[in-house]
């Protein structure tokens, strides 16, 4: 599986909340990274199950194809979709 995220101005990256949900990562959880033929980032204490990554992607997907098609969504629209709260601070 592949995903592409876009780096920010200060090098962050944020994982969504379904890939967060599906490896078990919560908020202050170390993470390894490795550095091979590219960049490998892995939880430092859970095993990863791929099944229930790929259920909770495709649910997030799903649920995201039934939003209206638009560039720019409204304030609040997609808070079902976890997007909001990766942008709070």
């Amino acid at each position: 599986m592949t995903l592409k995220l876009k780096v920010g101005r200060k090098g962050y990256i944020i994982l969504p909340k379904a890939i967060r949900e599906a490896v078990g990562i919560d908020e202050g959880d170390e993470v390894i990274v490795e550095i091979k033929d590219g960049i490998i980032l892995k939880p430092a204490k859970r095993k990863i199950d791929a099944g229930k990554l790929k259920e909770s992607l495709r649910k997030h997907v799903e649920f995201l194809k039934k939003i209206p098609g638009r560039v720019e969504p409204k304030p609040g629209e997609l808070a079902q979709a976890y997007l909001e709260e990766e942008f709070e601070q």
